[in-house]
């Protein structure tokens, strides 16, 4: 039956690519959906999460404190160029979508609430005062892509299997170390390796070299990788050669710590190269990896966002965000066969449900960023909530609480870091290609990795539920992703800012660019492509 359902929604998909969809209906549902602020701290689901919000694509509401002697309160919204918005209402919590279609998208506003006593308000009360971005919403038509999605997975492929740095894995045993971000082992080494197993199975003419490469990358992440017996058995570190990227990371949270959930990066890759091989020592390593996790798994389900590379125990007390780590249990079981595990990803499963979505604080997992003294939501990224909204909806037969919670945290993904459109900037032109997707509030850039993030999860929407307004979003994103792209060499920058730094390969992130090629593989099997 879902064999049958996937056929039907593809041919749907068809229809959508070619323009045969009703653009106004679909523009119209999302401007409705829009209105309805996302678990709001009144609704008891979880607190406020929006204090550190910069921007907001659905209407919003604030944590403003009440005054027991206020009649009523007074929302007074206000821009730059003098236009005013107001509303009342009985609480100061009280969301802004009765005027929220009015103000024009990607206008920056001000919002003041005041108290109403007697008859008037009292504008010497100021209960709450924010400045946000009142961002577009999405709208159809959108970009088309530039290319067939699998000719631009293709094309960006052989792009990365032919850069120096990958050509060097041929004949070396070790990392291009020119390349600067050659000193993440588990995510720019892993993505390589995955990479390399791609070209193998899709490239005839290319596949003795791509698994000679594959097998000296594989050969040497072992070497540095802990041993049997060692606390974090088979895991390669973060880091090789120290922190590159930010100097504030200490010595402990970053040479001497591991991220929890990046060996999977590797795991993952394994399982590439053992698919295409055939070579049981990449198995073995891929379940030794799964093996350690779950010893590592605590009683409530949980486990940490960092530990100390040579004796396992955690950095600090911050738990990792698991839709890596539920992933990769998911696939050695559907693919594999491996149901060993299965314990381990219910209960992460379980911890996720009751307590990231509960708290609704789906921060940063980054190595380079800092999780100590950050306040409560002060870090949300798409990374953490788009990704497990993509693995609730590819679950076989998700729960109601799943598609909630999946709804839910693909438009807290869409609010804070989907641009649909940007206003020119004063010299006519956009700064960044849109639509985009920002990473993080400490990051505020679009990634390529990002827009897979949220196109992900839209098309997961899309096939779990047959949404079409979800299927128009993620293809909108991937659509980007192709204007993104160099025609000519099939270059998938990773920043999508307007310069000349976004088509230079020494800034290019081969782990997104590996994400790039992934999720357009996924979406031009979805739509059908041949």
């Amino acid at each position: 039956m879902r064999r049958i359902l996937l056929v039907a929604l593809s041919a749907l998909a068809l229809t959508i690519t070619a323009k045969n969809v009703n653009e106004k209906k679909l523009n119209a549902q999302a401007l409705k959906e829009y209105l309805q602020p996302i678990r709001p701290g009144y609704s008891g689901q979880n607190p406020f999460w929006n204090e550190f919000a910069r921007k907001f694509t659905y209407a919003p509401a604030f944590d403003f404190q009440e005054r027991s002697f206020a009649r009523a309160y007074i929302f007074v919204i206000t821009d730059n160029d003098g236009h005013r918005w107001e509303m009342r209402s009985q609480s100061p919590k009280a969301a802004l979508s009765p005027v929220w279609e009015q103000i024009p998208g990607g206008t920056q506003v001000t919002l003041d609430v005041f108290p109403i006593v007697g008859k008037a308000a009292d504008t010497s009360d100021t209960l709450g005062h924010r400045t946000f971005l009142r961002d577009f919403p999405f709208r159809l038509p959108c970009n088309a892509p530039t290319r067939p999605y699998r000719e631009a997975a293709l094309k960006a492929m052989l792009c990365l299997h032919r850069l120096p740095m990958v050509q060097q894995w041929a004949d070396h045993a070790e990392p291009d170390w020119s390349y600067r971000f050659s000193t993440y082992a588990c995510k720019i080494i892993g993505a390589t390796l995955r990479n390399e197993c791609m070209v193998a199975h899709y490239f005839p003419s290319e596949r003795e070299q791509a698994l000679q490469i594959a097998r000296n990358v594989a050969a040497y992440l072992h070497g540095i990788s802990q041993p049997v017996g060692a606390p974090l058995a088979y895991f390669p570190p973060t880091y090789t050669r120290g922190v590159l990227v930010n100097s504030s990371i200490t010595k402990q949270e970053g040479e001497d710590a591991t991220m929890c959930m990046e060996p999977l990066n590797v795991g993952q890759a394994l399982l590439d190269l053992y698919r295409e091989t055939n070579e049981r020592q990449y198995y073995d390593w891929a379940i030794g990896i799964a093996t350690t996790y779950k010893r590592l798994q605590r009683p409530d389900g949980s486990m940490p966002i960092k530990l100390v590379y040579s004796t396992g125990e955690p950095v600090n007390d911050r738990c990792a965000m698991l839709h890596p780590l539920l992933n990769y249990l998911q696939r050695l079981k559907d693919e594999f066969g491996v149901s060993d595990f299965e314990g381990v990803r219910e209960a992460g499963e379980l911890w996720m449900h009751d307590v990231a979505i509960r708290s609704f604080d789906m921060t940063g997992q980054f190595e380079d960023v800092s999780v100590l003294n950050l306040k409560p939501y002060q870090n949300l990224t798409n990374c953490t909530a788009a990704p497990y909204a993509d693995y609730l909806w590819r679950k076989k037969s998700p729960s109601a609480a799943d598609l909630e919670d999946a709804r839910d945290l693909m438009r807290l993904s869409e609010d804070q870091f989907v641009f649909w459109d940007m206003r020119p900037e004063p010299d006519g032109i956009r700064k960044h290609i849109v639509p985009c997707v920002f990473e993080q509030y400490k990051y505020q850039e679009s990634v390529d990795a990002s827009a897979c993030n949220v196109a992900g999860g839209f098309l997961s929407c899309y096939l779990c539920t047959g949404n079409q307004l979800a299927l128009a979003k993620a293809l909108a994103l991937t659509n980007a992703i192709t204007v993104a792209q160099d025609a000519r060499s099939g270059f998938i920058p990773t920043i999508w800012r307007r310069s000349k730094k976004t088509a230079n390969i020494s800034d290019m992130w081969i782990n997104c660019a590996v994400h790039s090629i992934c999720h357009l593989l996924r979406t031009a099997d979805a739509v059908g492509e041949p």
